[in-house]
């Protein structure tokens, strides 16, 4: 599959991937949203349009931020530890959150005056420029532009190197399953386990978001999971332990982030987490099966650093985003032997 581009006036425009023809209307399918457009209206992403009939998306390979980062910073621990992961950002979300840490690319439109146009190749050559070992599509949701990533990811593939995704989770399976076999990790954010806290504050739903990161597991991609815990909001013993349950659940050996929350965007009148509600976190997490716990956004906290679910041996030692030191055994604890849900 390619893009198939073309211009309308000054914009330029691929065809989506993933869409119905209704009549006149058109059903994107890209995201759980689910869009029925009619003609002449845009999608909640604010960058897919009907357009008599055809579903056109318009931010095919804009780029709004590019950075070199540790993999760490997405946060992805167990994942390729130590390695250099190109980032890439794009404009617009199809979440609404009111607390978001990147709103001036995921609230701006096709208007953001800082865009540049990139081709798959481009992402290639960047790579190779810079020595990364992988390219991440995160800052504002990456299936946002899900025809340029699946490009992207195809094409950096073929050339060895590695694909991951930080996304909000609500990722459609069609998707998914274009994503097959190129994308090969993801950091999702679930931002609460309430459907009153999604309605509320993200203007999403939280069932969606659980499909998607049980269709992403059963799809073979590496997944963490990110929850931000906010003073007031979705800390509370209740949802923190449904939350590790359900994990624990699906797979015991996902790993799991509880970050501490900083004021943002129109969610000033918060406080930072205090430390001891994420530790409270970590210990619910580990007392409810998670073998894999960290605590982010809090450098130099020891749970910073990977330790053996069984032993308690220190696996991985980092300082913020940099790993100090990897203590393994190919995959293996070099104490009590056992087999670490790690990708080096």
């Amino acid at each position: 599959m390619e893009a198939r581009s073309g211009r309308t006036g000054h914009a330029r425009y691929v065809e989506s991937y993933l869409y119905e023809k209704l009549d006149s209307s058109v059903k994107c399918k890209t995201c759980m949203h689910y869009c029925t457009l009619k003609d002449g209206a845009w999608g909640i992403c604010r960058v897919r349009r009907n357009e008599r009939g055809r579903l056109l998306v318009f931010n095919y390979g804009l780029a709004s931020s590019i950075a070199l980062d540790p993999i760490e910073k997405k946060p992805l621990h167990n994942f390729r530890p130590g390695s250099k992961v190109l980032s890439f950002g794009g404009i617009s979300c199809n979440f609404r959150c009111v607390h978001c840490q990147n709103y001036e690319i995921s609230f701006a439109d096709l208007k953001f005056p800082y865009l540049r146009e990139l081709e798959a190749e481009d992402v290639l050559k960047m790579c190779e420029e810079k020595r990364a070992d992988g390219v991440a599509f995160t800052y504002n949701e990456p299936s946002i532009w899900h025809e340029f990533s699946v490009d992207v990811g195809k094409r950096i593939k073929d050339a060895g190197y590695y694909f991951v995704y930080v996304t909000n989770g609500y990722i459609s399976p069609e998707a998914i399953e274009q994503l097959r076999g190129i994308l090969d990790a993801a950091n999702v954010d679930v931002k609460a386990f309430s459907e009153d806290f999604y309605r509320k504050i993200c203007k999403a739903k939280l069932d969606r978001v659980l499909e998607c990161v049980e269709y992403l597991h059963k799809a073979g991609v590496f997944l963490e999971i990110t929850y931000l815990i906010i003073p007031g909001e979705n800390d509370d013993e209740k949802q923190l332990r449904a939350f590790s349950k359900w994990v624990a659940e699906l797979d015991s050996r996902i790993p799991v982030h509880f970050s501490r929350f900083h004021p943002d965007y129109q969610m000033l009148d918060k406080s930072p987490t205090p430390i001891e509600t994420l530790e409270k976190a970590h210990s619910i997490a580990r007392e409810e099966g998670v073998e894999y716990v960290y605590i982010g956004n809090v450098w130099g906290h020891r749970y910073e650093n990977t330790y053996c679910p069984k032993c308690d041996e220190l696996l991985i030692m980092r300082e913020g985003f940099y790993v100090r030191r990897i203590n393994l055994d190919e995959y293996h604890c070099p104490k009590c032997g056992y087999k670490q849900n790690i990708i080096i």
